[in-house]
């Protein structure tokens, strides 16, 4: 398997992000907007989402599919990235520009894993 040493990175990164809304799912429960329903539900789908993805990059045969399904479940979630910003319970006692920043790094990671749908 010769992937790029980014690739293993990226997979990394969704695998440990996605084993971390089981160890802590209160701190992900926290961010899910108060419109959308079952926090527990959705913390739990969204944790199994990264952690099947993140390892499905690490498959030649997968992994431009992983890809996909990695922008999808960023475009997915970006509505906590929003809640953040307007809630102050959500936002973990950070400071606005921060969470602002977040929102375009959303973008940046789209397009990261975009490098990898073909």
């Amino acid at each position: 398997m010769n992937l790029p040493w980014h690739l293993y990175l990226m997979a990394s990164l969704y695998i440990i992000a996605g084993i971390n809304h089981f160890r802590n799912p209160r701190m992900y429960q926290k961010i899910i907007p108060s419109y959308l329903s079952n926090p527990k539900l959705l913390n739990i789908l969204s944790g199994v989402a990264e952690i099947i993805l993140g390892s499905l990059l690490l498959i030649s045969a997968t992994s431009h599919f992983a890809a996909w399904g990695i922008i999808t479940l960023l475009v997915a979630v970006f509505p906590t990235h929003v809640y953040m910003y307007q809630n102050k319970k959500a936002s973990f006692g950070l400071p606005k520009w921060v969470l602002l920043l977040r929102m375009p790094l959303q973008l940046v990671l789209i397009f990261w894993a975009y490098q990898y749908t073909f």
